[in-house]
C-alpha cells in the first residue's frame, strides 16, 4: 500500500508539473519573441550587477575564457604563451586536475560584492565544448 501512495504522490506532481509548464509563455527561436520578455524586477532596478565567468581557462589566467579556441585556432601570442610556459604535449585538458578553486569563499565573495553595492551576480563556469 505505501508503494502505491508514493506512486499515486509522484503521478500527482508529474501532472500539476505538466499544467504549469502548459501555462507558461512560450518564446520563439528568433530575436524577435525573445526580446518580448520582461525583465525580472530585480535586474532592472539594478544599479550595479557582477558577472563572473570562471572555468579551466582561469588555471593559465591568460587572455580571456576564449583561450582554449583561440589557443585551439593557433592565435601566436597564446601558442607562444604554452610554448614558454608548458611543456609540447600539454592539453588543454591537463589543466582541470589545476582548476581546484580552493580559494573561492562564496560568503567572502558575497560580503564584496554586497559592500560594492551590486545587487546581482551572475557566476557562471564555463565549460569547454
Amino acid at each position: 500500500m505505501e508503494e502505491l501512495t508514493k506512486t499515486f504522490i509522484r503521478t500527482i506532481c508529474v501532472v500539476l508539473s505538466l499544467i504549469v509548464l502548459c501555462k507558461c509563455t512560450k518564446y520563439e527561436p528568433n530575436w524577435a519573441s525573445l526580446d518580448s520578455r520582461p525583465l525580472p524586477a530585480w535586474y532592472d532596478d539594478s544599479k550595479i550587477g557582477i558577472f563572473l565567468h570562471w572555468g579551466v581557462f582561469s588555471v593559465p589566467s591568460f587572455k580571456s575564457e576564449w583561450f582554449w579556441k583561440y589557443w585551439r585556432g593557433g592565435n601566436p601570442e597564446i601558442v607562444k604563451y604554452m610554448d614558454r610556459n608548458y611543456r609540447p604535449d600539454f592539453t588543454y585538458a591537463d589543466f582541470a586536475p589545476s582548476f581546484t578553486a580552493d580559494l573561492f569563499n562564496p560568503e567572502e565573495w558575497a560580503e564584496v560584492f554586497k559592500a560594492a553595492g551590486a545587487r546581482s551576480v551572475d557566476m557562471s563556469r564555463v565549460l569547454p565544448i
